[in-house]
């Protein structure tokens, strides 16, 4: 059984590290359900916190690596989980530490994402996304929103086409901020991610195109890319950034690498 002084289900959150802590029972069920687990399955859970979700992932009979910045924090999960088998402790920053030093591949990866390092956290995700084979992570919803944006809305962005010719994603639903304490004033969102092969974006020089494309949303892309592509991509370039699909950033991807 757990000790109430160890892990107080109402505990300070530290704003510093963008805690704010999953207590709604019903919620917890729902991200575990998502991220569709097996026993025995490996898992590296990013952020913890108090534990409450790391519960519920250990109920599912997978093997947990919990990743837990907060020193505090580590001491409370350490105590509270100290005879469970299938749970290991990382401490440190997710930012710091490559998936491939936690656990052996093939694994999947779960989270309530710190809101101040989520997109961080993304594209961190995205350079090793050979690792995993899916991801069922929350983020603010302003950024899942970002992140899910198909062409011609006012959402869509550079970390858009990023994360779309990384993965195959999906928008599981919203959590309002009552689930969390302390309560945060915004919603958040259960996005799943299924990764795709390597492919022309993770190249850095064609994601510099696609950021530079988007550097003025207001401006057509002939004035954000001068000089980077031609006519030959078969790309009308009085077009905006926001309103080419993957396939069309393909495109003036391949044009720019034949100048």
């Amino acid at each position: 059984m757990s000790n109430p002084r160890q892990v107080p289900p109402h505990g300070a959150a530290k704003r510093r590290f963008g805690q704010n802590f999953l207590v709604d029972p019903g919620i917890l069920a729902r991200i575990v359900k998502a991220a569709r687990l097996t026993s025995g399955e490996r898992v590296i859970e990013i952020g913890p916190g108090r534990g409450a979700l790391t519960r519920e992932l250990i109920h599912s009979g997978a093997e947990i690596w919990a990743v837990e910045i907060d020193r505090d924090l580590q001491a409370d999960l350490a105590n509270e989980f100290a005879e469970e088998e299938g749970f290991h402790l990382v401490g440190g920053d997710i930012l710091q530490t490559r998936l491939a030093d936690i656990t052996t591949a093939p694994f999947k990866v779960v989270g309530n994402l710190p809101y101040n390092i989520s997109t961080v956290i993304l594209e961190r995700l995205i350079s090793e996304r050979e690792l995993f084979t899916d991801a069922v992570l929350m983020f603010q919803r302003e950024v899942a929103d970002r992140i899910l944006a198909r062409e011609n809305t006012p959402d869509r962005g550079f970390l858009s086409v990023i994360a779309q010719a990384a993965f195959e994603i999906t928008k599981g639903f919203d959590i309002g901020p009552g689930a969390f304490r302390p309560q945060p004033k915004i919603w958040s969102s259960v996005v799943r991610l299924i990764p795709k092969e390597q492919n022309i974006f993770d190249r850095v020089e064609v994601r510099e195109l696609v950021s530079k494309g988007f550097s003025q949303r207001r401006k057509m892309l002939r004035n954000n890319l001068t000089g980077l592509v031609g006519q030959a991509s078969g790309i009308d370039l009085s077009r905006r950034a926001e309103s080419l699909s993957l396939d069309e950033w393909q495109a003036l991807a391949e044009n720019a690498e034949r100048l």
